[in-house]
């Protein structure tokens, strides 16, 4: 397995022709530097492809996830920063296309 220590969604779309050396150039220019152990995570315009960038501390990774339906949830970009952190169980439900967002308030049930 490849190791992930910190999880990075750009909140811009980006075009999903692009291969590792261009997402690699994206990654350095909206986070400043590619880190060892870090993925960037990158979406198109529509949201029904995402793409994984990992720099395993030797060189990159990428993998790419499509939806068949349904889209990803994902920022919008005007609203949000360029660049958000993800926890890992954030992470596990963007790639199903569910609300990562919203986590917290979905981990109780309450009485209304």
């Amino acid at each position: 397995m490849i190791r992930i220590d910190a999880m990075w969604l750009a909140a811009e779309p980006t075009d999903m022709r692009a291969g590792a050396d261009r997402l690699l150039a994206r990654v350095v220019q909206v986070f400043g530097a590619a880190q060892a152990h870090h993925g960037y995570l990158f979406a198109n315009v529509p949201g029904t492809r995402i793409k994984l960038l990992v720099h395993d501390g030797f060189g990159v990774w990428c993998a790419a996830r499509r939806l068949n339906a349904g889209r990803f949830i994902w920022p919008v970009a005007a609203s949000a920063t360029p660049s958000l952190s993800l926890t890992a169980a954030q992470f596990d439900a963007l790639v199903l296309g569910l609300p990562w967002q919203r986590l917290p308030e979905l981990s109780c049930i309450t009485r209304a």
